[in-house]
């Protein structure tokens, strides 16, 4: 007997703002509760059950949430799966499937909305428009005044016609969601990945303890150190507002110093400037209260649940290019780094909230405060956080994928990329690039190169890497370019086969295989779709919707295709060449090999509590080693026969960068 399909949407209420605290906090509210359960059994009529005003889900309903037999669809379906276990219906993970994560796998948006849209869906498939505003009516509280007789809930039987209207939408969501999947259907969605979407939904759900004592105390000092910082700033200008860009604007020019604007990297390039001392400090105080990062310690606090854990911290296939993970909530992703060596000694005296203490030992407190974001992530109690990660990863895989076999051998013998590669660019043995030679210079020339032109990118690449300040000059940038291009003319060859091969599937529509990859055309009659897809080594596809061939602004043809825009947020075309696909593709393997350690690290029973870039966070019992782990991370991998791969780690009893 086949399988049956469950679709589901759910509307419910909890005090709590989801966006800023996430699921997890939201549905843990005691005042939260599931208003509306709307469904479809296999092509049956939509059904919404009104449980806030006493109808109640029936028995058969109840058990086909239990039944392995019946498969359970929503978009984002975490949602729904974690609210109705919070609620009471019990209902397992393994047997839910996500919409919106096969959507984002093809190559779509995540908004329910926004993808129907990007779809074509016609109109009485959309999702309703007025949606936003009934959740705002019925879902969150309201302000209590005399014309609403002082209630902090509006209720089903507050304005009827809008609970009639709601319920509607309610219903039309899986519609919406119905019609996703129906075309989503033709591209399916590996096995593999469903499973990796419920470790993320799993390792979401348990989180991560974070040190309240150290996020209280950093808020303290935060606001501490502002109210000095803004004081000075007061005696120092007259100004009214020194936090105004307009008034400090017009302070500076009157003290001798014009700039446009006082953004964040303007400040940081004036700061290092010779001007009269009270424009140098002003400059160092806009510097320090222009220090974000303590929005993190209240990013945490706002998520952190009743038990002392933030959940929700990653979003699988957030990045939809390449399937890498995302950060949410407190952005994982680009946390500040950390250089303090008395890392201890901070957070004692963050945690005693000593703002004169720290200001004594340290000087600059918003970076202290900066430096120390990581270390309020701590491990379960009676545990350790081991941590690892990948050592140059996407340098490993261009080389394996290319056949670049000088760097092939160089990973699998002494591993030292930097010097290899300024020993191949300038022609020297490489013994000789060490500390105490003179060729030593060379290491950094060869460091930020592997690290910058691996995609097709030129001097401005170097730039962006920060060439200029390791002391190289602009008038040396091009050479480099060239020395490397030189000593990797493999990896050179792969940029312009990924590209052909692109363009030879558009033009062709027969697939094109080359190292290890297949790119075709796929599409759909029935309703229009069409991607260019690229199979990779593990087997998972990268898609690109609506492809199509034109030239860019360079005059020269190009693969053109539908993304969000990184700016706009909207739908719209985007184009792409050989580098820039490269660069997908190697990214995209560097995450199936992350992949491949998240299995294995959970095959081993072991709780990994959220993921960075290739790095991985694992709140451990104190018996397991780093090595251990390093070990999982080196095993080779069945899809990639001679990928070489190496993890480094450590152990803390807090999260922080080695």
């Amino acid at each position: 007997m086949g399988k049956k399909h469950l679709s589901i949407d759910i509307e419910t209420k909890s005090s709590i703002d989801i966006g800023k605290a996430g699921l997890y906090k939201y549905a843990q509210s005691p005042d939260f509760e599931v208003l509306l359960f709307a469904y479809q059994l296999g092509t049956l009529p939509v059904r919404v059950i009104d449980l806030a005003q006493g109808e109640t889900i029936p028995e058969w309903l109840l058990n086909a949430l239990r039944d392995p037999r019946v498969v359970k669809h929503a978009y984002n379906a975490a949602f729904e799966w974690y609210c109705l276990n919070r609620a009471g219906y019990v209902t397992p993970l393994e047997q839910w499937r996500c919409t919106m994560a096969h959507g984002l796998y093809c190559g779509y948006t995540a908004g329910l909305d926004a993808t129907g849209k990007a779809m074509g869906l016609p109109q009485d498939k959309r999702k309703m428009a007025v949606g936003k505003a009934l959740i705002r009516y019925f879902c969150t509280p309201c302000k209590p005044t005399r014309a609403n007789g002082g209630r902090t809930w509006n209720l089903p039987h507050h304005a009827p016609d809008k609970w009639e209207l709601f319920k509607e939408y309610c219903g039309q969501d899986v519609v919406t969601e119905r019609e996703i999947l129906r075309r989503l259907s033709q591209f399916p969605m590996p096995e593999e990945e469903e499973r990796l979407w419920q470790m993320d939904v799993r390792m979401n759900a348990y989180g991560v303890r974070v040190d309240e004592d150290l996020i209280k105390g950093a808020l303290r000092i935060d606001q501490a150190c502002r109210n000095e910082l803004i004081d000075e700033a007061v005696r120092i200008t007259g100004v009214d507002n020194p936090n105004s860009t307009v008034q400090l604007l017009e302070w500076l020019s009157g003290n001798g110093l014009e700039t446009d604007n006082l953004r964040k990297d303007t400040v940081a390039e004036l700061v290092k400037g010779d001007y009269p001392a009270r424009v140098q400090r002003m400059l160092e105080i806009r510097q320090q209260l222009g220090k974000t990062s303590v929005k993190k310690y209240v990013a945490m606090e706002t998520a952190r649940c009743e038990d002392g854990r933030v959940r929700g911290l990653t979003q699988y296939y957030g990045a939809n290019r390449t399937g890498r993970w995302a950060g949410r909530l407190v952005q994982m992703q680009n946390l500040p780094r950390n250089y303090l060596k008395t890392l201890d000694e901070a957070r004692k005296i963050v945690k005693a909230q000593n703002y004169e203490g720290l200001k004594l030992i340290y000087g600059n407190v918003p970076d202290t405060l900066s430096q120390l974001i990581r270390t309020a992530f701590i491990p379960s109690e009676g545990h350790k956080f081991v941590v690892a990660d990948f050592s140059a990863i996407e340098a490993r895989v261009i080389a394996w994928l290319a056949g670049e076999q000088w760097v092939n051998e160089v990973f699998a013998t002494h591993g030292k990329i930097y010097e290899a590669t300024a020993a191949q660019m300038f022609h020297v043995p490489v013994e000789k690039i060490a500390k105490g030679n003179p060729e030593y210079g060379l290491r950094q020339k060869g460091k930020v190169a592997t690290l910058a032109l691996g995609y097709q990118g030129g001097t401005n690449a170097l730039i962006a890497m920060g060439a200029l300040n390791m002391g190289l000059t602009e008038e040396e940038l091009p050479d480099i370019v060239q020395r490397w291009r030189g000593a990797n003319r493999r990896i050179c060859d792969l940029w312009y086969a990924v590209e052909e091969a692109a363009l030879a599937a558009m033009k062709t529509a027969k697939p094109q295989a080359i190292h290890g990859l297949i790119f075709a055309q796929e599409g759909d009659l029935v309703y229009g779709q069409c991607f260019l897809t690229i199979r990779l080594p593990s087997g998972r596809k990268l898609y690109y919707p609506k492809p199509f061939l034109q030239e860019n602004r360079f005059g020269k043809m190009a693969v053109h295709y539908y993304s969000v825009g990184q700016q706009t947020r909207k739908w719209e075309v985007d184009s792409t060449y050989g580098g820039k696909m490269t660069e997908n593709i190697v990214q995209a393997i560097a995450r199936d090999c992350l992949a491949e350690t998240l299995k294995r690290i959970d095959r081993r029973g072991l709780q990994v509590v959220f993921h960075v870039h290739d790095e991985v966070i694992i709140d451990a019992p104190m018996d397991v080693s780093v090595d251990e782990v390093c070990g999982l991370m080196a095993e080779p991998i069945p899809w990639a026969p001679g990928l070489i791969l190496k993890g480094a780690g450590f152990e803390s009893s807090y999260y922080m960068k080695d």
